[in-house]
């Protein structure tokens, strides 16, 4: 099958195509679902995958965040399974369909990638359902926590809590995939000075037991959050020490050693310049 018990009664399916996450979490309520793939027709897949585990009806849909990788299965869900709630971050539904039409443009100027064509087939449908800070779902025998611990890979990030099974469903916030080397995805709408401080809250919400589900490869324990909070927190420190030494944003990627390779961090120096108030970006005295 598609999908694996990674806990009791969380189950992830990992698709090749973007090397991304789809979760499963059980209840006596019925099925919540976590992420929806990155096209209608992928999403068709998905839900097989999803009725070939037997394991009873989807009853919610919850988007970690906006990108389509995560949410352009939205509807495919609703045709089949009816009006059921989709949930994400007040932020990340009101920016759904602006990140929607902003791939379908990228994938336009990419006529010859193979999957082209299901993108921009794709009717881009964003949650209704939405909170700000927090939030729980009742599927009947265990409650299951969406929290939203801040901005980092994008404004509208939330992690999905599994308390009686201690399984966190990271999103973006967590990035394992060897696709990309393992570099967290430092995209034009990321928030790199904010992304350390949510990870804190991520790592809070953890034990050293803890089953993390990144949003992309495989899963990965509290040690490898930790570790990939740090490398973030000193690309986070490394943008503020050159805005207030007056490095030109021009000059910043290649004045300082980083924890990425400079090409993935182009989003991320000009993000966090953009991020810093004025008083902490200024010329040398000296």
């Amino acid at each position: 099958m598609a999908f694996t018990e990674v806990a009791d009664g969380v189950l992830v399916a990992r698709y090749e195509w973007y090397d991304v996450n789809v979760s499963l979490v059980r209840g006596s309520a019925g099925l919540v679902v976590v992420d929806t793939h990155a096209s209608a027709a992928a999403a068709r897949q998905v839900v097989a995958d999803v009725e070939a585990t037997g394991l009873g009806p989807v009853t919610a849909v919850v988007n970690t965040h906006e990108h389509f990788d995560h949410t352009f299965g939205n509807g495919t869900f609703l045709d089949h399974y009816g009006a059921v709630p989709v949930h994400a971050h007040e932020e990340a539904a009101a920016r759904t369909v602006e990140a929607g039409e902003r791939v379908k443009r990228e994938y336009d100027a990419e006529p010859g990638d193979p999957r082209a064509d299901e993108v921009r087939a794709t009717e881009v449908v964003p949650a209704g359902t939405t909170f700000s800070s927090a939030v729980v779902l009742d599927l009947g025998d265990r409650m299951v926590e969406l929290v939203h611990p801040g901005r980092g890979h994008t404004s509208g990030d939330l992690v999905v809590r599994v308390p009686d099974a201690d399984v966190l469903l990271a999103g973006d916030l967590v990035e394992e995939s060897a696709l990309r080397g393992g570099v967290p995805g430092f995209g034009p709408d990321c928030h790199p000075m904010d992304w350390p401080l949510a990870l804190d809250v991520v790592l809070g919400l953890t034990t050293p037991a803890t089953v993390v589900v990144p949003g992309h490869g495989a899963p990965v324990d509290r040690e490898f959050v930790e570790d990939q909070r740090n490398a973030i927190g000193v690309v986070a420190e490394t943008i503020r020490d050159l805005a207030g030494r007056g490095v030109p944003l021009a000059d910043a990627l290649a004045a300082a050693d980083w924890p990425y390779p400079r090409e993935e961090l182009v989003h991320a120096v000009a993000r966090g310049y953009e991020q810093l108030p004025r008083s902490q970006r200024r010329l040398p005295l000296i």
